[in-house]
């Protein structure tokens, strides 16, 4: 992640906004130490969030044309729900 002095970020702001509505993110830092991060906001895509749950459909869609089943992917005595949240942290 590209670091920005206080002062250039406060001197480019716009550009840099312009670019984080792009997606690029920013690490804003004072006398080189990070203080802040500028990020774009988290939630406002819809059109990617609507994208991505239309790929897993497909995905399902094209495993089910296998023949593919999802209790074919899980361990002895695993639950889906483990499947769901496996690698999380409780």
């Amino acid at each position: 992640m590209p670091k920005v002095g206080a002062y250039e970020a406060k001197t480019h702001l716009p550009k840099l906004l312009e670019r984080v509505k792009k997606g690029e993110r920013f690490v804003i830092t004072k006398h080189g130490q990070p203080v802040a991060e500028l990020v774009p906001v988290s939630g406002s895509e819809p059109e990617r969030t609507k994208r991505a749950i239309d790929d897993l459909k497909d995905f399902r869609a094209d495993l089910m044309q296998r023949g593919v089943r999802l209790r074919d992917l899980l361990d002895k005595g695993e639950s889906i729900r483990d499947l769901a949240h496996k690698g999380h942290r409780f």
